[in-house]
């Protein structure tokens, strides 16, 4: 996160709401920058400010950005809630709403409970009946998909794929057939390796864009085919949070050439394996490929 003083207009941002209204009580799930502090919302500081509660999948982090944003802790603590946290304290969560307080909750960076820790918190939240409120702002998807020149008319977002091969081309394989733009989030030390199994299970023609960096100094976007990604970044160090965006196929593919795959397939796999590896490649109907091998094996 990019470090900044505290602004005079960012002190009077936190300066108290000129109706004095009372935050409600409820989980209000706030949103923050993704690494500029700049990209926060006005009501973001606000809760941030009057929330009985603060909790926070990195604590270190809300500190500095509320410290960059002029906000007091006025005598409250902040909770870590993350990965490794357990029933204790979803508890102290939970205590802290039946006496009707009011509880922020941030993850380290973005929307919180996209691809990050607050779904078994907020399940049982709603459990309880109590109010759960979305403090709406940042999010390395969105914000992706606005620049990768994708469509952005229909896409999926999968979060992590596995990080074993194996089950990672598994996984790609189930995603083939997504009628949209297909959006992951990847670690940068895996990222190479993943690029890869994409554009040979799914085709590497097919377009793409890498994102890293989003909204940071060292901010790049990479657009090409999967393949050209693939090739370019095989042996590339690369650091940073990635978001791995992949476009379905830009025309169909020619029917010879899916049918030569296929043949060629069959010379080693069976109809069942041949069928589905063709049809992922070439971002086709698993049910289609299966009758063209049979058909070729009559």
């Amino acid at each position: 996160m990019q470090k900044h003083a505290p602004s005079k207009s960012r002190n009077a941002a936190a300066s108290k709401a000129s109706d004095g209204a009372a935050l409600d009580a409820g989980l209000h799930l706030v949103s923050t920058p993704l690494g500029n502090a700049r990209d926060i919302t006005l009501r973001a500081l606000d809760v941030l400010r009057d929330a009985d509660l603060l909790v926070a999948e990195d604590t270190r982090s809300l500190r500095r950005l509320m410290n960059i944003h002029g906000i007091p802790l006025a005598g409250r603590r902040i909770m870590a809630y993350h990965d490794h946290s357990g029933d204790r304290d979803r508890k102290a969560v939970l205590e802290a709403l039946r006496r009707d307080a009011s509880v922020a909750y941030a993850s380290e960076a973005g929307t919180p409970l996209v691809a990050d820790p607050g779904y078994a918190l907020v399940r049982e939240v709603i459990g309880e009946g109590h109010r759960v409120l979305p403090v709406p702002g940042p999010s390395a998807l969105i914000a992706a998909l606005t620049v990768a020149g994708l469509p952005c008319d229909r896409f999926a977002f999968a979060g992590f794929p596995p990080s074993q091969r194996k089950a990672r081309r598994r996984f790609l394989e189930r995603l083939a057939d997504v009628p949209g733009t297909l959006i992951l989030y990847e670690s940068p030390r895996r990222t190479g390796a993943t690029l890869q199994d994409a554009a040979d299970v799914l085709g590497v023609d097919r377009p793409a864009a890498l994102c890293r960096e989003l909204t940071k100094k060292f901010e790049e976007i990479r657009r090409d085919t999967l393949g050209a990604l693939a090739e370019s970044l095989a042996d590339m160090p690369l650091k940073g949070e990635i978001v791995l965006l992949i476009g379905s196929h830009a025309t169909p593919p020619d029917p010879a050439n899916v049918e030569q795959a296929l043949r060629e397939a069959l010379k080693t796999r069976k109809l069942r394996d041949a069928a589905s590896d063709v049809a992922s490649r070439y971002g086709l109907s698993r049910r289609d490929i299966y009758q063209l091998g049979i058909k070729i094996g009559d």
